[in-house]
Formats: C-alpha cells, sequence, structure tokens
C-alpha cells in the first residue's frame, strides 16, 4: 500500500503539464479573484470527490477480485498496463487515453454550467461543492489513477489512494496563478512530459514485472 501511495502522488505530479493545460483556463480565472484558503478549498473540494470515485472502485471491484484466486493480481498487472498507457500518453507517444475522455464528456457538458455558477459565488462553501464537480471533468490522468485505485481492494485504500493523487496534483492546480509564463511553458513542453512519461513507463513495466513474479510467470 505505501508503494502505490508512492505511485499516486508521483502520477499527480507526473501530471503536472497535462494538468495546465487540461485545467488551466478553470484554475487561471482564480488568479487574482480568490484568496490562498478560497483557492485551497476549491482544491480540496477536488480531492474529496477523487477519494469518493477511489472508494466506489475499490469496493466494486475489490469485492469482484475477491472472488477468482490471484484476482488482485490481475488486476494490478491490468493497472501497470494502464500506467504504461499513461506514460505514452503523457510523452505524446500514443493518445488512446483520449477516448476515455470523451466518454465522460456528456456527464462534464451537464455539470459545467452548475459548476460555473457555484464558481461565481466565492463563498467557501459553494467553492468547496464547486471543487467536488470540477473533481468530475473527463480527464485520462485522473481515469488511470483510478485503475490503481481498483488493484487496492477496498473503500479506505482506494480513497486513500485517490486522495494521494490529488495532493500530487495539488503543486500545479494550486500555484497556477503564482507560477511565471516560462516556468509554465516548461511544464506544459514536450521534453518535460516525455521526460515524465519515461518515468510512468518504467514504474508502470517494474509493477507488471512484479506482479507476474508473483505468479511465477518469470523468474
Amino acid at each position: 500500500m505505501t508503494i502505490d501511495i508512492f505511485a499516486a502522488v508521483l502520477m499527480g505530479l507526473a501530471g503536472a503539464g497535462h494538468c495546465i493545460m487540461m485545467c488551466g483556463g478553470i484554475a487561471g480565472a482564480f488568479a487574482g479573484r480568490v484568496n490562498t484558503f478560497q483557492l485551497l478549498t476549491y482544491n480540496i473540494g477536488r480531492i474529496v470527490s477523487y477519494s469518493i470515485a477511489g472508494a466506489l472502485i475499490g469496493t466494486a471491484v475489490g469485492s469482484l477480485a475477491g472472488f477468482a484466486q490471484n484476482g488482485l493480481i490481475g488486476l494490478r498487472i491490468f493497472a501497470a498496463f494502464i500506467l504504461i498507457l499513461f506514460g505514452l500518453y503523457l510523452g505524446q507517444w500514443w493518445f488512446g487515453l483520449r477516448y476515455l475522455e470523451r466518454l465522460g464528456q456528456p456527464l462534464w457538458r451537464q455539470l459545467q454550467p452548475l459548476a460555473s455558477r457555484m464558481r461565481a459565488n466565492h463563498s467557501y462553501p459553494m467553492l468547496f461543492s464547486a471543487g467536488m464537480l470540477w473533481g468530475w471533468l473527463p480527464c485520462g490522468l485522473v481515469y488511470s489513477a483510478l485503475s490503481w485505485a481498483a488493484v487496492s481492494g477496498s473503500a479506505t485504500n482506494g480513497a486513500l489512494y485517490m486522495a494521494a493523487f490529488g495532493v500530487g496534483t495539488l503543486p500545479a492546480m494550486f500555484a497556477f496563478g503564482w507560477l511565471s509564463h516560462t516556468l509554465q511553458q516548461f511544464l506544459k513542453s514536450k521534453g518535460f512530459r516525455q521526460i515524465m512519461g519515461a518515468i510512468m513507463i518504467v514504474y508502470g513495466l517494474w509493477t507488471l514485472i512484479i506482479a507476474l513474479r508473483q505468479l511465477h510467470l518469470i523468474n
């Protein structure tokens, strides 16, 4: 579980450039208009939604896997492949995860007007609620993290994993309004994204090897 938590934070940090491109417009809308605590409240709402999603998928998939021998190991192999695919996506070598993002767009089109109205109200309860809606924005990065939450096997572990992932995304989103244009461009640059993508691929391969060893398929 400790290794999985580390992986979750790493995924969030590695996706900094992706977060800025996907959510920069949302975060940038707050620059200079809200204080630090209001921005933090908004992001905490987003992380809470991630945790709820992690708890749900951890419970559902964990229960199903419990009926099959080596079920969780099989799920870990699946998650390893998702991590490799995410690395390819992050490094801009393969864009298949965009199809997953498109699946969630109809729901987001329904939620977005409500989220915008809530965001316009700078009270803490409304900002927290708007952040929770933001957490359901279609995102290949989030979907990749959820594949790991599924491996956790329980609601608690799934929630913890997605909370850790959310914390990993926090620096990029929380500091968006304060980052220099040069640093933003660096985080979005092809070179940075490819380095982070390569790290994700290596981590996914390492996870895959461990799972295959547990099944005694390799030495």
